[in-house]
């Protein structure tokens, strides 16, 4: 030791660690998985469109010859940028195009004819409230899987929402299945505190498609309605959709009802939350895709 220190000077007594083995993967093998990786799980003869740690190990093996432990796997897509995440499921019949040529050229005429004929825009949507909430995370102890107790039940609540670009929210809450009657009474409700000239814009399900609701809307009661309907599959364009998330997974979250009547009262409470919040309504619009340009018009015709 004092030899190298009398040679080398206090720097040659510094540790020097060994580089270990040389990277299997270079800078030229990593730049290609993520190509590799957006052909999707099924290019590659799997079953399912998911990249697990285990796929992707195969995946390098195909392409490069090289084996890598699952484990070690996680590390590289994490140096690509390649993170775990909660997959949006999309059904398979979606028309991207048709979603797509309606937010570029369909939205932008409905803002527009609104606005001429003062005409209140309203998206309708139903959904289904149970007196459990989803699951949701909890702390327990270390290898102690928790478990929720819980009485089964198919009994729900069934709600038909609407929401306008100026932040209102209205709904119609039944403890029974929607049909086209209670289509009618929404409409009804609508007219009587949005205005009688509405713009309705909903999917293609059956209630909203029901003779009786096609009546209605030829009838005097209901002439002065017009309906568009939204492209099939694709629930993502309609704003209501976010409002249903917001009051299941924040407003209500982790809640737990003994029955219909108290889950009726907690949603009543919910929605009177929300309505409080009409910026976060008119978010909702937006993270549909549908821009937020000429809200303030949209507004002052509502």
């Amino acid at each position: 030791m004092g030899c190298q220190a009398r040679g080398g000077g206090a720097a040659a007594l510094l540790a020097r660690p060994g580089p270990g083995r040389p990277a299997k993967l270079g800078p030229d093998h990593l730049r290609l998985i993520p190509d590799f990786l957006s052909h999707g799980a099924e290019a590659y003869g799997f079953r399912g469109e998911v990249w697990t740690c285990a796929r992707v190990a195969r995946v390098i093996a195909e392409e490069f010859g090289i084996s890598y432990h699952k484990g070690h796997v996680s590390r590289l897509l994490k140096e690509l940028h390649w993170t775990p995440q909660m997959p949006i499921a999309r059904a398979i019949q979606r028309d991207e195009r048709e979603i797509e040529r309606w937010r570029a050229e369909v939205w932008p005429r409905l803002k527009r004819e609104a606005r001429r004929q003062r005409r209140p825009l309203v998206f309708v949507d139903e959904s289904g409230f149970y007196p459990l909430p989803g699951k949701v995370r909890t702390y327990a102890p270390e290898a102690h899987t928790p478990v929720l107790r819980e009485w089964q039940t198919r009994d729900h609540l069934s709600v038909m929402g609407g929401v306008t670009p100026a932040g209102k929210l209205s709904v119609l809450v039944r403890p029974e299945p929607l049909t086209g009657l209670h289509t009618i009474e929404f409409l009804k409700h609508l007219i009587r505190h949005v205005g009688p000239r509405l713009l309705v814009v909903w999917d293609g399900s059956p209630i909203h498609r029901r003779a009786a609701v096609q009546e209605f809307l030829a009838g005097v009661a209901g002439r002065g309605v017009r309906v568009e309907r939204l492209p099939p599959y694709a629930p993502d364009l309609n704003p209501v959709e976010g409002a249903w998330q917001h009051l299941k997974h924040v407003e209500m979250r982790n809640l737990v009802c003994l029955d219909l009547e108290e889950l009726h009262l907690e949603l009543h409470l919910a929605v009177g939350r929300l309505r409080q919040k009409p910026h976060l309504i008119r978010s909702f619009f937006v993270g549909a895709g549908l821009e937020a340009e000429n809200f303030t018009s949209l507004r002052n015709a509502q």
